[in-house]
């Protein structure tokens, strides 16, 4: 008996302890394990971590490998082989559906004369799905004579047919004879916020700002189904180049339509943070509604237009244009709606998110800010762009807690002709970047896609290294305004987030968060500056699963 006893009590132990044992050791089960992967969490304290566990769409864990395979077991591990990992890259200023539905025009970028781009549109114009003769993204500046052309040879060639070339900027275009006079456009026509540039007493076909609104309203929309068509097409560029999230700057209630329908179908994935055009119908139906979120869609505020752009010297400056004597550009809307439309969104949840190039246009919206706001504030009113500040006004984004929302390819882009719109002086508090990111300590960073190239990496590299992909200039354009990497990361990351009110939600790879992360084949973070632009996206992860790779 008392060896049965003993025994009773020995297998009794065994047992207690078998059960304590399997308890400690029983892995949690998750959708997906990132492991033997550098990534970069961009959390408050810019941790690094060796392994992340995703689960139901949210990441569960990052630590080191050890821990992380130690801890769960997932039916899908992804073994990174050392590669870099980063929170999906947020876009926080282009034109997302604009661009998509600019499918079906002429691809004017990069021509380095007015020939070469009547020889394209003229290409174009045998298979051009509309009758009208539509091309986007030419830059008088890339020409050798930096001059506007006018309509003389596209009435020669196109009598009968409505052309319309849109600079790169948006805020210029050449339109012919015939497209004038749909628009009703004579010499006599008056516009405010534009102008209508004319050749011996007739219009010279250039409209700048306000006035190429009367010729495109006139232009036909494309259908519905080809609209959603574009935009999945859109989204895969964007996957292409990191992005799992993006601000669509400016777009009207149909255009929001179509992107809830094509979520619907699920064709459509990429998280979208839209602003609304700057419509007076608008306003008192959506300050009533307040922001809005549907799947991966949120309205969250209005995107208005102060001035034009440098490019096309529509922006409006204090003082005049260097290159343009007694010129200063002119403000888009008269200063009584820009502070009504404030007043009005101040009583609101709704962000107010104003385009500002140049430094009498900035200075309009920030004291049109500051009057409402009263104060430190957390509305996170944004100023679009924020290119050229004059000295004298940078305090109120501190003072304010107004955000500079700024493409630092713009200033890699522009720094060719700067010196010469601006003036040495004026140039350098222009697109002073590091300057702006002091005033308030964070900063969205955008591309402002399609004037500038789609890819958050060459935005990174601008920033941080402000030269172009030749290495000019060889000291960088004005680098004491460059940012450092991890600010550069932050700005596309958890700061774009930050700029629309998701940054508890995105934008940084914690416990939590949707896991929207990416693989990289280059370090950002490590690798030499010549490096930075060669880098390839090599997956995308919305919510914990696969939507674009290479393999």
């Amino acid at each position: 008996m008392k060896y049965i006893s003993l025994s009773f009590k020995t297998l009794a132990y065994a047992w207690v302890s078998l059960l304590l044992f399997s308890s400690c050791n029983k892995k949690q089960a998750v959708s997906l394990i990132v492991h033997h992967a550098v990534i970069y969490t961009v959390d408050s304290s810019f941790s690094v971590a060796e392994a992340m566990a995703v689960d139901n769409g949210k990441i569960i864990a990052t630590g080191s490998n050890e821990n992380i395979l130690n801890a769960y077991n997932a039916e899908q591990m992804l073994d990174a082989e050392g590669k870099a990992v980063f929170p999906g890259f947020i876009d926080a200023h282009c034109h997302f559906t604009g661009y998509a539905m600019d499918g079906w025009k002429c691809d004017l970028t990069g021509t380095k004369s007015w020939n070469e781009i009547i020889v394209k549109i003229t290409e174009y114009s045998k298979t051009a799905p509309m009758q009208w003769i539509y091309g986007r993204g030419w830059d008088q500046n890339d020409w050798p004579e930096k001059k506007f052309p006018n309509n003389s040879l596209l009435d020669s060639l196109f009598p009968n047919r409505p052309v319309y070339l849109k600079r790169i900027d948006g805020h210029a275009v050449i339109a012919n004879s015939v497209a004038l006079k749909i628009a009703g456009i004579t010499a006599a026509t008056k516009i405010e916020g534009g102008s209508i540039e004319l050749l011996n007493g007739k219009p010279s076909g250039l409209l700048i700002d306000n006035a190429m609104d009367l010729v495109e309203a006139k232009i036909p929309l494309i259908s519905d189904s080809l609209a959603k068509v574009y935009f999945v097409k859109m989204q895969t560029a964007c996957f292409n180049d990191g992005l799992t999230g993006l601000h669509d700057c400016g777009i009207s209630e149909h255009t929001i339509q179509l992107i809830e329908e094509a979520q619907k179908t699920d064709d459509l994935k990429i998280k979208i943070f839209a602003l609304l055009s700057d419509s007076a119908q608008y306003y008192d139906k959506w300050i009533n509604k307040g922001r809005y979120t549907h799947g991966n869609l949120t309205v969250g505020g209005f995107k208005l237009y102060a001035d034009g752009a440098l490019g096309s010297r529509g922006a409006c400056l204090l003082q005049d244009y260097t290159d343009k004597p007694g010129w200063r550009g002119f403000l888009l809307s008269k200063p009584e709606w820009f502070l009504q439309v404030a007043q009005k969104l101040a009583t609101s949840n709704l962000q107010m998110c104003t385009h500002a190039i140049g430094d009498s246009g900035n200075r309009q919206i920030l004291k049109t800010y500051a009057a409402v706001l009263k104060g430190k504030n957390d509305k996170r009113w944004r100023i679009e762009h924020a290119q050229v500040i004059n000295e004298n006004d940078f305090h109120y984004f501190s003072d304010y807690n107004i955000i500079p929302s700024v493409q630092p390819t713009h200033a890699t882009s522009d720094m060719y002709w700067t010196k010469d719109r601006l003036g040495e002086e004026r140039e350098k508090n222009a697109y002073a970047y590091k300057k702006l990111l002091q005033t308030n300590g964070w900063m969205p960073l955008g591309t402002d896609f399609p004037v500038e190239d789609i890819s958050p990496i060459k935005t990174f590299f601008a920033a941080v290294v402000r030269k172009d992909a030749n290495g000019f200039p060889p000291n960088g354009f004005h680098a004491e305004n460059a940012l450092g990497r991890q600010e550069a990361l932050r700005g596309i990351t958890i700061w774009a987030a930050k700029a629309a009110f998701e940054e508890k939600e995105k934008g940084s790879l914690e416990k939590g968060k949707a896991a929207d992360f990416i693989l990289l084949d280059t370090d950002l973070m490590q690798c030499n500056e010549n490096q930075i632009l060669n880098t390839k996206v090599q997956s995308v992860y919305l919510n914990g699963v696969k939507v674009w790779g290479v393999n």
